[in-house]
C-alpha cells in the first residue's frame, strides 16, 4: 500500500487538523465540520497528483488553450455519519464524481471492550473500471474501511481505490494495508501512535460523528 501521511511535510493543513483536535474550539460544531471539509479538500488535492490525465483543447473567447485533465470515472464513497463533512470536501474538488453512502458502526456486546462492526445501509453506482475513494474520518482499527470496502464489492472490482482519513491510529493503518492490495493508496492527515482499551485514537480528537452532529440517541 502507498501511504500518504500528509503533515508529515509543513503545510496549513496542520493547522485544521490542530483545531479539530483542541477541546475548546471543537465545541463549535460547525467550525469542527467545516475543518473536516477544509482537509477533505487539501487531501483530495493532493489525491489528484495521482489520477490519469489527458491532453484537452478549451475553447475560450479569443483562441484555443490545451490542458492536461482527469479521465478517472469517480466514485466517492463515505461512511455515515461522521463521513459526510470530509465527502463534501472531496465533493468540492471531484464535483462530476458518482457518490456512494453507506452506515457502518460498532456494535458492542456484553464486553464493552469488544465490537464488531454492522452495515446496515448501502447506496452505490457500479464501480467496475471505475476509481473508488473510500472516506472515513477516524482510521481507527481499520476494521470499518474493510467491512465497507468488503461490503461495497458486489457492485464490482474498482481499478483503482484510494482510502482517505483525518487521522488514524498506526495499528488501523497496518490493518488496512494488510487487507488492501499493493497498489491501494492511503491519503491521511495525521497519525497518532496509540489505541486505547476501547479502540479509539490516542491522542485522536473524540468521537467525530458526536462532534460534527450532536450525541448519539441512547437506548
Amino acid at each position: 500500500m502507498h501511504i500518504h501521511h500528509i503533515t508529515e511535510e509543513n503545510s496549513i493543513l496542520s493547522t485544521f487538523v490542530s483545531e479539530l483536535r483542541d477541546v475548546n474550539i471543537q465545541k463549535d460544531s460547525m467550525r469542527f465540520r467545516r475543518n473536516i471539509e477544509r482537509i477533505g479538500e487539501v487531501l483530495g488535492y493532493e489525491l489528484s497528483k495521482k489520477l490519469r490525465y489527458g491532453s484537452k483543447q478549451i475553447t475560450t473567447p479569443l483562441g484555443i488553450a490545451t490542458a492536461n485533465l482527469p479521465e478517472n470515472e469517480i466514485v466517492l464513497c463515505s461512511i455515515l455519519r461522521a463521513g459526510v463533512p470530509l465527502h463534501h470536501g472531496l465533493l468540492n474538488y471531484f464535483d462530476d464524481a458518482q457518490n456512494a453512502f453507506i452506515s457502518a458502526y460498532r456494535q458492542h456486546q456484553k464486553n464493552p471492550e469488544s465490537f464488531e462492526i454492522v452495515v446496515e445501509y448501502l447506496a452505490c453506482p457500479p464501480l467496475s473500471g471505475k476509481t473508488l475513494i473510500l472516506a472515513d474520518p477516524m482510521l481507527a482499527t481499520g476494521q470499518s474501511m474493510v467491512a465497507t470496502y468488503e461490503a461495497l464489492l458486489p457492485f464490482g472490482v474498482p481499478k483503482e481505490i484510494h482510502l482517505v482519513s483525518v487521522i488514524g491510529a498506526r495499528a488501523g493503518v497496518s490493518y488496512v494495508e494488510n487487507h488492501f492490495s499493493a497498489d491501494t493508496h492511503l491519503w491521511i492527515a495525521a497519525i497518532d501512535e496509540h489505541l486505547n482499551d476501547k479502540g479509539y485514537i490516542m491522542p485522536g480528537l473524540g468521537d467525530a460523528g458526536d462532534l460534527a452532529f450532536g450525541n448519539k440517541m441512547q437506548n
